[in-house]
């Protein structure tokens, strides 16, 4: 089992990237305590030594997900700040929120296409009406279709359609990545103070 796990100091002050680093030793901590082993897969640094604004962290093993859960949600490190001494403030809050690191990307395979010879309708002349040169190509793991009828030998038209599929395909896979990094980004803006689901101390 293998779960990602994105802390985020979001837009706090610099003492939350210091609670993030502390938090992110504690589960580090954790998890080797469980037998799990966990990587940090991306980091963004704080604007202090050993500090993050945010860390991508991978944990894997048995139990792996049971032990995400418990660190899911608003973290709080409680602890006077280290570069304020007038600060009253002694809560500092992170966000840790499950996500997705990369969308699953379609292999494509012209193998997967099934090609069917077609007749089309409209003008062309006569050599269109007598042969059946327009080709309907079907990706089968994905149910996409094209049909092409612009050329008038079915093996340009037949080799135009796998083409397009291919480059369709391989669009909806690019669109859907952008779609999963956007996700990651948006859990910045997420981070709620107060209430949080977990409180660690030194």
């Amino acid at each position: 089992m293998t779960v990602h796990l994105l802390m985020s100091a979001g837009r706090g002050p610099q003492e939350c990237a210091w609670a993030l680093a502390h938090l992110l030793r504690r589960l580090e901590g954790g998890a080797t305590r469980r037998r799990l082993a966990t990587h940090r897969v991306e980091t963004v640094a704080g604007d202090r030594p050993g500090t993050y604004r945010s860390v991508l962290v991978r944990i894997s093993g048995a139990g792996a997900d049971e032990f995400a859960a418990s660190w899911t949600g608003t973290l709080g490190w409680q602890a006077p700040s280290p570069y304020r001494a007038s600060a009253g403030r002694k809560n500092w809050y992170v966000i840790s929120e499950r996500c997705r690191v990369d969308a699953s990307r379609t292999a494509f395979a012209e193998a997967d296409v099934e090609i069917v010879a077609c007749r089309t309708g409209g003008p062309g002349g006569q050599h269109r009406n007598k042969a059946s040169t327009a080709v309907r190509a079907t990706h089968r793991p994905t149910g996409m279709v094209v049909v092409v009828d612009t050329e008038r030998q079915f093996t340009l038209n037949r080799r135009i359609a796998v083409r397009l599929l291919r480059e369709r395909i391989e669009h909806g896979d690019e669109v859907a990545e952008r779609a999963v990094t956007a996700a990651r980004w948006r859990v910045h803006d997420r981070l709620v103070r107060g209430n949080p689901t977990r409180v660690e101390r030194p």
